[in-house]
């Protein structure tokens, strides 16, 4: 899938005279992105791989995957074209071993093919001994960040931290950041801190088979995007929107041989109503995504009471209930997994959205309280958030053009994202390889500059 038809300027881009204008005006050029298909590879090309020292379990690990993937492998000073360069420096120790990362990364930079990955390993920086060790730990956070404003041609850099003890648990994350599973994710730090033991997988086309996964918000947009892609995966979906939206809740959960519920999710009885259909039609529930939200915009000036709680109702006060059912004793299954629907505004702000912004952020609260949560952790259970930014909806459909566009560009991938990019990185978090991502808040934005 490329940049959606309703992006006047990237149809423009696709014309000869467009092209000679673009580049005789300097103008941004965004990319065709690399997104996931079942049956592509995991790279489109070769990769680079290259670590600190003598002792680099994680790149051994890493090497594994290709060599199961029939990946070629190549040192970062060949001269190979490649699709991804990798980097272990989990064993960084003070500031001037940062120069591994320059002597890595930098000339493989421009060897790096269209959607090319950059894909830095360290430890956390909590876990430091040392001053000297957790300044260069935090340092790789703002050179990995840097380094994704540089990518071109849709490529992307991310930072993946693993915390001693975890290094068994990093394949679905170097997967999924390595994949067209993330092409909308970019300048990211996400850590696996560890967790109940890692599921083993031979095969990852469809890592969600046999679980029953509810989708709040599900008739339309995001929401229809997530359902699809974790009934692709292999989940059977029960499709959960207001009585309102029933005719389109329906056709989604007809085209995915799911089911729907039609409920409001601010009813006091909702998460009882979830848990109850999910054992009823399906005998159980695995994973939960609180997706419905809604936004009635004003400046904080002009905001009413009413307008003022709707959207708190609906965006976080009915997910603190529902969770009351979802968590409780008949609700999600040990080895359960919940994502919870965020927003950039959520972490920046956003002039009109005071409201949305809050709920937004409370989400984020919400989601690093659970997933520290030991009665969850022991259970198997990991909670985790996406925070999305300009993705090309209907909602965002009908925003002033000049405003539409400026979000739109104002990213390290200069274009806005697709529903089904949140949806991937959803999909992603909600396998059982993830066991040791959990309280983690991942932007899906291309690296909005709102927010940085």
């Amino acid at each position: 899938m490329g940049i959606l038809g309703s992006d006047p300027y990237a149809a423009l881009l696709g014309t000869p005279l467009g092209k000679r204008m673009v580049d005789s005006l300097g103008l941004p050029k965004p990319a065709t992105l690399r997104r996931y298909a079942v049956d592509a590879p995991l790279l489109d090309g070769a990769a680079l791989l290259g670590w600190l020292d003598d002792d680099h379990p994680i790149a051994d690990r890493i090497r594994t995957i290709f060599d199961v993937e029939g990946i070629e492998v190549g040192d970062p000073f060949d001269t190979l074209p490649a699709a991804a360069v990798i980097v272990d420096l989990s064993g960084i120790a003070e500031p001037g071993d940062l120069e591994r990362f320059r002597a890595v990364v930098a000339p493989s930079l421009k060897r790096l093919k269209s959607s090319g990955r950059v894909l830095v390993i360290g430890r956390p920086e909590s876990s430091a001994t040392t001053p000297a060790q957790a300044a260069a730990r935090r340092a790789l956070v703002g050179a990995t960040k840097s380094v994704a404003k540089e990518m071109r041609a849709g490529g992307t850099a991310n930072l993946l931290l693993v915390a001693e003890g975890a290094d068994d648990q990093i394949e679905a994350a170097v997967r999924f950041l390595l994949s067209g599973r993330s092409a909308y994710v970019s300048g990211q730090v996400i850590e696996v801190s560890g967790g109940s033991a890692p599921v083993e997988r031979t095969e990852w086309t469809q890592p969600l088979a046999g679980k029953v996964a509810v989708v709040t918000g599900a008739a339309r947009g995001i929401g229809a995007a997530i359902a699809e892609v974790l009934a692709r995966d292999g989940a059977t979906i029960v499709a959960v929107d207001v009585p309102a939206a029933g005719e389109a809740l329906a056709r989604v959960a007809n085209q995915l041989r799911g089911t729907a519920l039609q409920a409001d999710v601010t009813a006091p009885d909702a998460g009882e109503r979830i848990v109850d259909h999910a054992h009823l039609r399906h005998g159980g529930l695995d994973i939960v995504v609180h997706n419905a939200g809604i936004t009635r915009d004003k400046l904080l000036a002009n905001t009413d009471e009413a307008r003022w709680a709707s959207v708190l109702g609906v965006n976080l006060e009915s997910i603190l209930r529902m969770n009351d059912a979802i968590l409780g004793p008949r609700g999600l299954r040990d080895g359960g997994r919940m994502v919870l629907v965020s927003s950039i505004a959520g972490i920046a702000g956003n002039r009109g959205q005071t409201n949305y912004g809050a709920s937004k952020a409370g989400v984020i609260g919400l989601t690093t309280f659970l997933g520290r949560d030991a009665q969850l952790r022991s259970r198997g259970i990991t909670v985790n958030a996406v925070a999305p930014g300009f993705i090309e909806t209907e909602m965002t459909g009908a925003v002033p053009f000049a405003t539409r566009e400026i979000g739109r560009r104002l990213n390290s991938l200069q274009q806005g994202g697709l529903p089904v990019d949140v949806a991937e990185t959803i999909a992603w978090l909600s396998q059982d390889a993830n066991a040791g991502v959990s309280g983690q808040v991942v932007r899906v934005c291309g690296q909005s500059l709102i927010g940085a």
